[in-house]
């Protein structure tokens, strides 16, 4: 009765949605996803028995990484919803597709040997479709924040569907595993942050510069406006400090752009784009292409973490932690705890003493990454 109801539900939405999302396609970020997903064009089925794997954005792709690169490259089958994931697994396998709406899940979906989903894409059909044509199916990097917990548990009779589809769950910590278990969840191990097993290397070296380099990583809106007010008075004591500013979404690279002009008018100082010439010689750099923060992580000396001082999450603070980068965060970092944890040296701050914090960078201590996460027990069960 469940699957009656919810099929005939999202049906209507898709039908009631259409309209609405066609005005959407004219935006660059989702001109080729929302053709792709919700009305199939140029997005053909997976090939049959393979391991499909599923993730959302572009963290969550890179975090795989460890575990496609154990497995039979031919055998790989991915999916993702955005435009950023899509990036990254393409790269991985050439059976790589936008995810379609679940209502075109029936007749796109073909069997395979297993069906692997990252975090938190609960997508129903997906599992139930998946399983009924013969995949195991597990949920790896699975995690519930304080934030999002109380709302799933208001949904708890939708989940405790979803989980009967779902074989296995790996979890990163204890209490994750306890709240997805009052999820209806069933088999759940703890094995940690799969990010911490797959931490990004450079793709190429940069020069590390004499000046004192400030990196604002991952920005979301409002944020690039709090890091470059407390880069100024930092800039007023060390004439040589450099901000390199990287915002997490591609869509928002004019935007902030602009904003760091209105700053470097009014102080006097100079700025650049990143993609005029991959050079950090302005006192304000925006870093507009993607691949690079890592890259800019090893030339770094202090890094802001953005997404922490927004309600977004955070973001993972260990790919700037194994080069010793002196970092900042602020209180917002619920979707990272488990990653927070294995990594010490991080100044925890508000909005209101960032400024004061960085001002006082010096006292602050080198991150350091204390321990990593074994996937090697994900890996035996896909085997």
């Amino acid at each position: 009765m469940f699957f009656y109801i919810y099929t005939v539900l999202i049906t209507l939405l898709y039908i009631i949605s259409t309209p609405f999302l066609i005005i959407a396609s004219f935006k660059s970020k989702y001109k080729t996803s929302i053709w792709a997903r919700f009305f199939l064009y140029k997005n053909r089925a997976l090939k049959p028995n393979g391991i499909w794997f599923h993730v959302c954005s572009f963290g969550e792709a890179k975090a795989i990484k460890v575990i496609v690169d154990a497995l039979d490259r031919d055998k790989l089958r991915l999916t993702t919803t955005t435009q950023t994931g899509k990036s990254v697994i393409d790269t991985y396998a050439k059976q790589s597709r936008y995810l379609p709406f679940e209502i075109l899940l029936f007749s796109w979906i073909k069997p395979q040997q297993a069906l692997v989903v990252m975090e938190a894409e609960f997508w129903y059909l997906m599992f139930l479709i998946a399983k009924k044509k013969g995949a195991k199916t597990l949920l790896i990097n699975a995690r519930m924040s304080d934030k999002s917990y109380p709302k799933y548990l208001k949904m708890r009779w939708f989940y405790k569907e979803l989980f009967k589809y779902v074989d296995r769950v790996y979890a990163q910590s204890d209490i994750d595993k306890e709240r997805l278990e009052s999820l209806g969840a069933r088999d759940v191990c703890v094995i940690g942050n799969i990010k911490l097993a797959n931490i990004p290397k450079p793709t190429k070296y940069f020069t590390k510069l004499d000046s004192l380099v400030v990196c604002g990583a991952s920005t979301h809106k409002n944020e690039e406006e709090l890091i470059l007010k407390a880069y100024i008075k930092l800039k007023n004591r060390r004439a040589d400090a450099k901000l390199l500013l990287v915002p997490r979404h591609p869509e928002r690279f004019d935007s902030v752009y602009e904003l760091g002009n209105t700053f470097a008018t009014k102080y006097g100082l100079s700025i650049d784009r990143f993609s005029n010439g991959s050079t950090f010689e302005s006192d304000i750099v925006i870093v507009d292409m993607l691949g690079e923060l890592i890259n800019i992580y090893a030339i770094s000396d202090v890094v802001i973490i953005g997404g922490s001082f927004e309600p977004i999450g955070g973001h993972n603070v260990a790919e700037a932690s194994q080069f010793g980068c002196k970092i900042i965060s602020g209180e917002h970092y619920f979707n990272q705890r488990d990653i927070y944890r294995a990594v010490s040296g991080i100044e925890v701050v508000s909005k209101d003493t960032l400024s004061q914090k960085l001002l006082e960078y010096e006292s602050i201590a080198h991150s350091k990454i204390e321990y990593k996460t074994d996937i090697e027990e994900i890996l035996r069960e896909l085997r």
